[in-house]
């Protein structure tokens, strides 16, 4: 029987940029086992698309309202999502 499978698109505000927040969700997401994506807005926020197992997906929005130790994040919203069709973790230029 194959996993389930959740996938959840996030977008996360405050001070996310400038701080290595997508090279975070980047480690973090590849030690959780998501495949998915990361970029920068131009309106300062910071969105991804997270897809794996239920838990993994459920920890990894977590780990998003802390990010790494110099963001200051306000605001997490998720949605459900796609499942983006990717065997690994990637990181998108600025939208």
């Amino acid at each position: 029987m194959p996993e389930a499978v959740e996938t959840i698109h996030v977008v996360i505000e405050g001070r996310v940029q400038g701080v290595w927040y997508r090279g975070w969700t980047c480690e973090q997401a590849g030690e959780l086992g998501l495949c998915g994506w990361v970029r920068n807005r131009r309106d300062g926020t910071v969105e991804a698309v997270f897809s794996g197992a239920p838990q993994s997906v459920a920890e990894m929005l977590r780990r998003c309202h802390d990010g790494p130790p110099a963001a200051r994040v306000t605001d997490v919203r998720s949605a459900p999502a796609d499942d983006p069709g990717l065997a690994v973790f990637e990181t998108r230029s600025t939208l």
